[in-house]
């Protein structure tokens, strides 16, 4: 193909049209380039960061090495376990291994020196379930139910903490979490029945059976579950099965999982027990009921008959006979 004569070239740059079309050409290449360079100096392209572990270790050493990969280190939460020291990083957000931009916030939750104290509250001469009500809103709850031959149950007597008798005017604190041993009344052998507890979490499974005046006795996890995990895990088991009638003071184990599906079989399983348990209560209900009419029917059949002859009269000299009041009106 013959070359275009240079001549012929420089004669298309002079055409108005043609060269207003270049110059369009050429300010957008450049505005494209601009717009790409922004881009990438915006979103830092190719400079991502990858969060290191951060658990385990010091607040101090954390924020050094949160430096060192330019990232921003923010306390969000802090808690107390008592198998970590203070000050120790327990979890953070994002998890380590992620891919960040510097300057990202990596927020982490640390291990409290020592857990808050919160007053005790006065709670002897009330009903079970309000004693408990004003622990829970305190942030505490119970150690132990005992109970005590009274004429009302379910009815505080005492409340001790940290083996101490309370008054009225005592002002204790006591951790938050830890609990309080209330001595209750019992009328009697009193019987509860066991509430279903399966798939709750582990505060609430301790309220309901509380409130039942239940004890919580062993409490155990599936193999693997962290610390900071076990407030996430559900009731998967309980002994003894819902809807048995037992002893108030009775404890009750529990073991918790995070495993849903498992949480979801054994919560029907639960439900079929409560639905019998309730059948049987209702027929041991109405057995006693026709139980206490047999019997009142044959105490009334066992009354002596009343004599068919007539009750003797006796003459009181009050009032005259017929044959007398006859003659007087004569």
């Amino acid at each position: 193909m013959p070359k275009q004569p240079k001549q012929s070239r420089i004669g298309l740059l002079k055409h108005p049209l043609a060269k207003h079309a270049l110059i369009i050409v050429c300010l957008l290449a450049v505005l494209g380039l601009a717009t790409h360079a922004l881009l990438l100096l915006g979103t830092r392209h190719n400079a991502l960061r990858t969060v290191p572990d951060l658990t385990g270790i010091p607040l101090d050493e954390a924020r050094a090495l949160a430096r060192h990969e330019k990232l921003e280190l923010v306390i969000n939460d802090s808690l107390f376990v008592p198998t970590y020291e203070g000050g120790v990083v327990l979890d953070q957000l994002p998890h380590e291994g992620v891919g960040v931009k510097p300057g990202r916030t990596v927020y982490v939750t640390i291990n409290s020196f020592r857990q808050k104290m919160v007053p005790v509250p006065y709670v002897a001469g009330r009903s079970l379930r309000q004693a408990k009500n004003m622990l829970e809103v305190a942030g505490l709850g119970i150690e132990r139910l005992v109970y005590r031959p009274d004429l009302a149950t379910n009815y505080v007597l005492e409340q001790h903490v940290g083996g101490k008798k309370m008054t009225p005017q005592s002002r204790i604190e006591a951790e938050m979490g830890s609990g309080v041993t209330l001595h209750v009344g019992e009328s009697g052998a009193v019987t509860a029945v066991v509430p279903k507890t399966v798939g709750l979490t582990l505060d609430q499974a301790r309220s309901r059976l509380w409130e039942q005046g239940l004890n919580v006795g062993r409490i155990t996890y599936d193999e693997g579950i962290e610390l900071l995990d076990r407030k996430k895990a559900l009731v998967s088991r309980q002994t003894p099965q819902p809807g048995t009638a037992v002893r108030l003071g009775t404890e009750a184990t529990l073991h918790l999982t995070l495993d849903r599906k498992q949480v979801d079989q054994r919560s029907s399983e639960a439900d079929r027990q409560m639905e019998a348990a309730a059948d049987r209560l209702r027929r041991d209900r109405e057995a006693e009921a026709d139980s206490l009419l047999r019997s009142r029917l044959d105490s009334l059949a066992a009354r002596p008959e009343r004599s068919s002859e007539a009750e003797p009269v006796f003459d009181d000299g009050l009032f005259a006979d017929d044959r007398d009041t006859d003659e007087f009106f004569d």
